[in-house]
């Protein structure tokens, strides 16, 4: 199943602009768009880089399908969020698609947890599914739901 795997660094030279964000090693633009315009509140712009009928799971959800759900769930519940990814594995899958998995932290105005983010990217380097998960203890994750 994995044809290759290549080792991804990120470093932010000022997190406060989401613009400057970098991921060493990571040569997947669609990858590190994802993470710049969530970072940057630009949700119409991460939408367009989903699959027509693309998925994002995140946590404590169900899966959200096509791009105007997702772009809707994203202003619900993604106002403020700031993302910086750490590193990654790029994995080639032997259909053409890509699987991506990269981890990090997430911070909102009330929290900051350690994430990883799994990406399908389709043979038109679009994202065709990502989960998001949260890397916390059990009693974490319990705090974060109150």
């Amino acid at each position: 199943m994995t044809a290759e795997l290549t080792s991804i660094s990120s470093s932010t030279k000022d997190t406060s602009d989401a613009t400057r964000l970098q991921i060493e090693g990571l040569n997947e633009p669609i990858v590190i768009n994802y993470f710049k315009t969530l970072n940057a509140g630009d949700f119409e712009a991460t939408v367009e880089l989903f699959a027509e009928d693309g998925v994002m799971h995140p946590p404590f959800e169900s899966d959200i399908s096509g791009r105007d759900a997702i772009v809707n769930y994203l202003h619900q519940e993604a106002k403020g969020i700031k993302i910086y990814p750490h590193q990654g594995i790029i994995d080639i899958l032997e259909n053409g698609q890509s699987q991506v998995q990269v981890s990090g932290k997430a911070e909102t105005s009330w929290c900051g947890v350690n994430v990883s983010w799994i990406f399908i990217l389709n043979e038109n380097k679009q994202i065709a599914y990502t989960r998001v998960k949260l890397l916390a203890s059990p009693q974490e994750l319990l705090n974060l739901r109150r």
